[in-house]
């Protein structure tokens, strides 16, 4: 896939619609539209890079300082116990973009192992509502 049909360069570009928590010089991080639970982020750099090896050190810097971060902010803003941080690199990365997820964590939550149960926002006003709690933690 070429960095111009990219859902998530896209994003980045501001050519596709997503909702924002943390926009930086080397990386954004946005609402994943199909989330774990509220508040499931995607961490993503700013250039095209399809997996994680290919990265250089200053991207890995930037993307997990934010990565970081978005862990911290989903338990303060959101009152989360914890967090769930994933990468995936080819199997099962089904946008071809280094995307690191950040899910908010509570025990009993249901999420265990691979099973991932998905979850959905009650409208796009929801949706705006987590992003800007997690905006004013980070």
């Amino acid at each position: 896939m070429a960095a111009k049909e990219c859902v998530f360069c896209a994003i980045v570009e501001g050519r596709a619609p997503a909702h924002i928590v943390l926009d930086e010089p080397g990386v954004v991080a946005f609402l994943d539209t199909h989330p774990l639970f509220k508040g499931h982020m995607l961490v993503v750099p700013r250039a095209h890079v399809v997996t994680l090896p290919e990265m250089r050190a200053d991207q890995l810097s930037d993307v997990f300082g934010a990565v970081q971060r978005c862990a911290a902010a989903v338990v303060v803003g959101l009152g989360a116990q914890g967090s769930f941080v994933a990468q995936n690199n080819v199997v099962s990365q089904a946008v071809p973009h280094v995307h690191v997820h950040v899910v908010p964590r509570t025990k009993g939550d249901g999420l265990r192992g691979f099973f991932w149960p998905r979850v959905k926002y009650a409208d796009d006003a929801e949706m705006a509502e987590y992003a800007t709690r997690l905006r004013a933690q980070l």
